[in-house]
């Protein structure tokens, strides 16, 4: 996605991270770059609102549950293979049970080039 105009942050690196902006997860700087982005690129900026909607949709109808530390710690980890380049086995990620959480099955490996 691009709105055709060049801009000193790429549209795809803008997108790439986009969650970390979400969740306050990157450098003040980065933010900044990224407000600048969305300031000159309409589709981006629609993207983000996009994506922002989502977020606070899923935080009210699900952010009530606690989420059993086993299953966080798993994800967590995989997140972690994703980002650092690794091979992310096939394998299913499971609460502890009678913890009442669903199951997320991996139907095949995630790379880091999703």
């Amino acid at each position: 996605m691009s709105c055709g105009e060049p801009h000193e942050t790429d549209c795809s690196e803008v997108l790439d991270h986009l969650y970390e902006f979400l969740d306050r997860e990157m450098p003040d700087g980065d933010c900044a770059k990224f407000e600048v982005h969305f300031d000159e690129c309409s589709p981006c900026l629609e993207k983000y609102g996009l994506e922002q909607a989502v977020k606070k949709l899923v935080k009210r109808c699900c952010g009530h549950d606690d989420v059993p530390a086993d299953l966080r710690s798993k994800v967590m980890g995989r997140i972690e293979l994703i980002r650092s380049g690794q091979a992310v086995p096939e394998r299913e990620l499971t609460a502890e049970p009678g913890t009442g959480a669903e199951t997320a099955e991996a139907s095949r490996p995630a790379t880091a080039q999703e």
